[in-house]
């Protein structure tokens, strides 16, 4: 029973090559008598398709001489035809990459020969090109680049280069510019202070850790800790750098105190209009201070 299907499984794909054999003899003929009357020309291919193509000819016609030989009943062993199939079988394989970048040029051309279309909206050609960049930096109008171009097109390929004249332009900054900015930095001085910690610690409903000291104290004796860690476990010992030591001498005197009791710059730099009022106060007194000098250097003469 088994034999029997296999027999009749082996009829059925008979009579599909025979129709497939067919359909490619009726095409083959075809173009055949369409090269010959000048309809479609081979003169101007890819060398690439044309050894692909001549390969996999060669490849079928091994491969029908193998299944004519099986077919037969003839031994197939130590046949070159199995070496010429394995050699083009790796020869096809191996030119796969170069198969698949050559894919859309050659897409591209036979979408050009069948259609007729230049391929106006390809997106290659939206590449790049150097020569439209303009050499000087300035934006100039249309008639002012067309003079250019004609300029360019009348100098001469071994004239000397003139670099383009570039002024450097200063940046002023507004005066509302830079209070905005002072507003910023001493607003983030101000949240990150440790006096406002502190008031966080005292009045939110967050868990406190007890400790003695001010939040920088605490920071700077973990960061003591993490250093010498990291000593002991290496070994080795880490060089004091200028930010450790002015960090240092700040947790001594005034700096234990934090700089938010002896410095009320950063407040004032928070209230609306009061720095200019402070420095047109100051203003006032050193005027006053001068008349008063006049006044008493008159008296003495």
């Amino acid at each position: 029973y088994h034999i029997m299907a296999t027999i009749s499984q082996a009829f059925q794909l008979m009579d599909e090559m025979n129709n497939n054999v067919k359909q490619v003899s009726d095409l083959v003929e075809c173009l055949q008598q369409k090269v010959k009357s000048g309809e479609i020309s081979t003169e101007h291919g890819l060398d690439f398709l044309e050894i692909k193509y001549q390969m996999l000819v060669d490849y079928l016609i091994n491969l029908t001489f193998v299944a004519l030989c099986k077919c037969s009943g003839s031994t197939i062993e130590n046949d070159p035809s199995i070496d010429r199939l394995i050699e083009i079988r790796t020869v096809l394989e191996k030119t796969k990459p170069v198969d698949f970048k050559l894919r859309y040029q050659i897409d591209k051309l036979v979408k050009a020969a069948v259609t007729g279309d230049s391929q106006s909206h390809d997106p290659l050609s939206y590449k790049a090109r150097p020569e439209n960049l303009t050499s000087n930096g300035r934006v100039s109008s249309d008639s002012e680049i067309e003079s250019d171009t004609e300029k360019r097109n009348k100098i001469q390929p071994n004239a000397s280069y003139v670099p383009p004249k570039i002024a450097a332009v200063p940046y002023h900054l507004e005066k509302e510019e830079k209070t905005k900015t002072a507003i910023q930095r001493a607003r983030s001085r101000m949240i990150t202070s440790s006096m406002l910690e502190d008031l966080k610690e005292e009045y939110l409903d967050n868990p406190v850790e007890m400790s003695a000291g001010s939040k920088a104290q605490q920071m700077f004796s973990r960061a003591q800790k993490e250093r010498e860690n990291y000593e002991e476990a290496y070994l080795t010992r880490l060089p004091m750098t200028k930010v450790d030591k002015h960090r240092q001498r700040q947790l001594t005197t005034l700096g234990t105190l934090g700089d938010e009791l002896t410095d009320f710059v950063n407040i004032n730099k928070l209230r609306s209009g009061s720095e200019k009022k402070a420095k047109a106060g100051m203003k006032r007194r050193k005027s006053q201070s001068k008349k008063h000098s006049k006044k008493r250097k008159r008296v003495t003469l």
